[in-house]
């Protein structure tokens, strides 16, 4: 009779304390208490005295019962632990949950070696860390000594060019890749601390700890002001003009952090210094029209209408070597590794051995277009070339062997870039079409363009076009390779500030460079994006000669008046229902 007055005053106090839990407002901490818990709190608060309720035939023969149970496998053991739970009253269950839990919640980073613990922790991304550092304040020491912040940073620049890039743009590339010991001084400077005094402090650790972890929301939020001005086409535009006494237009340009290089219809090339791009370096000697150039860290190599290929120290801007192979204009060339590809409007492919810059060797000539050749490209597996009769043509980067055909466009193809499995084209027809290079499909087709798409470029997020409607189109590369993807979702924006036909273009996560036959070469600046325009050689502009004279017809067609047709390598093609210019029987049909 006491057992039981003794059961049923202790499910009245449990009884009672439920109905005071679900009077409790919800930001009290004793809503958040289940029965469970209060039952095994009941239960701890008699583990004192426990001993008084464990039998005399429980103590001789429990310690058997472990032994048995030691006997057993992980599965046994387990299947034993269920049967038991089974059996066991609802009080005993939150005994047992409340003596688990600290078990299950054991914080293996304190008790583990710090060098161990940074190891795990620096594989962790930016939301886990976050998390770490609210755990306790040992973790978030854990984090500071190992510089986990930094560690993640670099991580990022090393394996992502966007990331890379803003390290140079934004001046903190010092701060990572480099010694502790030297981080550590230039972040005192910058936070007015003096180094002496708090080298291998705590205080130290703490303050390279704080640099980082707000360095790491700034990177964020920089790339995401970037990737949303490149989809609304917010831009800061720098515009250089060309225009001299003979210029009638840049054919074609290349750039890096330090120089533009641009060839022009007035033969020469220009190198434009980025930081005072007002008084360009000359390089002369093409006697025709420069159609088409590429450099690197030795050399600059051009082609032109003159039917040259004229290498150049890009240093000095001497003239070390001039290929004479073509008998018609040097329409596009490309260089890699020792390896030359030039094309022609003679219809011909030629490949090069480069020995060294005044050693340049035939190897082979690839012929099988039936009309100009207008561009190629090439890796180690495949040299692709395009032509005006309509066709892309794939050899074989070491037999030299043709391979296929990429069939499709309805007109002639002016441009295109091949990577990976990706040959990416734009034609006179208007249309962009990217292809798999090893079955020869089409995977898509892009319409936007007005007129003959002339130059084209992509990386892994996207395709960016000029054509002759003197628009830049910015195309999602990863939507176009969906076909789930509608095509009124594929243009992200349009640029419009060219006059006129948009000749070559180059670009990266930052910007792009365009060059255009109205004289100018455009920067648009997608990171420090104001929407300004600035003019940035405006004195130069004030003494050059007029531009050449050009007449525009009522259908907006634009007649070249003072160009030679054998150096229009990027004139238009006359429709039937409009009176356009004369074109290149061999170009762009």
């Amino acid at each position: 009779m006491e057992e039981s007055a003794s059961g049923d005053a202790t499910l009245t106090t449990i009884i009672k304390l439920e109905n005071d839990v679900q009077m409790e407002g919800p930001g009290d901490v004793l809503a958040s208490a289940t029965t469970t818990d209060l039952l095994a709190d009941l239960s701890l608060a008699e583990d004192f005295n426990k001993e008084k309720h464990l039998g005399q035939a429980y103590l001789i023969n429990h310690e058997k019962i472990l032994g048995t149970f030691q006997s057993w496998n992980e599965h046994e053991q387990r299947d034993f632990m269920e049967r038991a739970l089974q059996r066991m009253g609802h009080y005993q269950i939150g005994h047992i949950d409340r003596y688990i839990r600290p078990m299950l919640q054991r914080d293996f980073i304190s008790h583990l070696p710090s060098q161990l613990a940074v190891m795990i922790l620096q594989n962790l991304d930016a939301k886990s860390l976050s998390s770490c550092e609210a755990v306790c304040s040992n973790w978030r020491s854990v984090l500071a000594v190992g510089q986990l912040w930094r560690k993640l940073i670099e991580r990022n620049v090393r394996s992502d060019n966007l990331w890379r890039g803003l390290s140079e743009k934004r001046k903190w590339k010092n701060f990572v890749l480099i010694g502790r010991e030297a981080a550590a001084q230039l972040i005192c400077e910058r936070y007015g601390k003096k180094y002496d005094q708090l080298r291998g402090s705590f205080d130290m650790f703490m303050l390279q700890h704080k640099f980082y972890r707000e360095l790491y929301p700034q990177v964020i939020s920089d790339i995401s002001k970037i990737e949303t001005n490149w989809r609304t086409g917010t831009y800061t535009l720098s515009r250089i003009n060309c225009r001299s006494e003979q210029s009638k237009g840049v054919y074609c340009l290349q750039y890096d952090d330090d120089k533009i290089v641009s060839g022009l219809r007035d033969n020469t090339i220009k190198i434009w210094d980025r930081h005072d791009l007002s008084n360009p370096r000359v390089l002369s000697g093409h006697t025709g029209s420069v159609l088409c150039l590429q450099y690197d860290n030795r050399v600059i190599i051009s082609g032109s209408s003159d039917a040259t290929v004229r290498v150049w120290d890009v240093n000095t801007g001497e003239c070390l070597n001039t290929l004479i192979h073509h008998c018609e204009a040097v329409l596009h060339l490309r260089f890699s590794d020792g390896v030359m590809v030039t094309c022609s409007k003679d219809r011909s492919i030629a490949v090069w051995d480069m020995v060294s810059p005044r050693e340049i060797n035939m190897r082979r000539v690839l012929v099988g277009h039936r009309a100009a050749v207008n561009v190629v490209d090439f890796d180690e597996r495949y040299i692709v070339s395009a032509s005006g009769d309509r066709t892309i043509k794939v050899w074989s980067a070491d037999s030299l062997e043709f391979v296929r055909t990429l069939s499709g466009h309805k007109r002639g193809i002016a441009c295109l870039q091949y990577r990976g499995r990706l040959v990416v084209s734009g034609s006179s027809d208007n249309t962009i079409r990217l292809w798999d290079i090893y079955s020869g499909v089409c995977l898509r087709v892009l319409e936007g363009h007005e007129e003959l798409v002339r130059c084209i470029r992509f990386d892994d997020k996207r395709i960016v076009s000029g054509a002759y409607d003197g628009k830049i189109k910015v195309w999602d590369l990863q939507a176009a390779l969906d076909s789930r993807s509608l095509p009124g979702c594929l243009c992200l924006s349009t640029l419009v500030q060219h006059t006129g036909r948009v000749f070559r273009l180059q670009f990266d996560d930052f910007q792009i460079v365009s060059s255009s036959h109205d004289d100018t070469i455009l920067i648009w600046d997608f990171l420090d994006a104001t929407g300004e325009t600035r003019d940035v050689n405006a004195d130069a502009l004030n003494d050059a000669a007029p531009a050449p004279a050009v007449i525009v017809d009522n259908a907006n067609n634009v007649d070249e008046s003072s160009s030679e047709e054998n150096e229009d390598v990027v004139r238009r093609e006359r429709h039937p229902a409009r009176q356009g210019p004369r074109a290149s029987p061999e170009l762009f049909h």
